[in-house]
């Protein structure tokens, strides 16, 4: 029978193993780059956790889930627009949900943190990370791209 110091040894040599994995693809070409020190610069802390290091805000904490004018959510690290208002729905998780992005908007790629297998998603110019997309969202497309707040801004459409 497995002890707790077993499980804990796994679950560490899983969590190297999947670190090694990642740092063994190619890494992407972005058509917007700056240097660790220039994002620092260009973000708040917390933009910099989520977009740079694929961290997660705290769900309910971002008033753009609570946004319901007309217009485009974009990147907060480039300006991409991402979002139209129009895709955007309730989910109920905490977080501004979509269920579809923009064409050509973002990228995504397999993200097997925390011993699950997502899939994340991407600015497709600048690469910061905006959240994960999901099956279990509404028609028409039946995704959920469950988006973090602080990665997106939002810009009104004019009237």
């Amino acid at each position: 029978m497995p002890t707790r110091r077993h499980l804990l040894l796994a679950s560490t040599a899983a969590g190297l193993f999947a670190r090694h994995a990642a740092a063994a693809q190619p890494a992407e070409v972005f058509e917007v780059t700056f240097t660790d020190a220039q994002w620092r610069e260009r973000l708040t802390p917390q933009q910099y956790a989520v977009l740079r290091q694929q961290g997660t805000e705290r769900p309910g904490s971002s008033p753009l889930e609570r946004e319901h004018r007309a217009g485009t959510f974009t990147c907060a690290g480039c300006a991409l627009p991402l979002f139209s208002s129009t895709t955007k729905f309730e989910s109920g998780t905490g977080w501004p949900s979509f269920w579809k992005p923009l064409d050509g908007a973002v990228a995504t790629h397999q993200d097997r943190a925390y011993g699950m297998v997502r899939t994340e998603v991407h600015c497709r110019r600048c690469g910061g990370h905006l959240g994960h997309v999901f099956d279990d969202g509404p028609k028409p497309t039946g995704l959920r791209y469950c988006m973090n707040g602080v990665s997106l801004n939002f810009a009104p459409k004019a009237s």
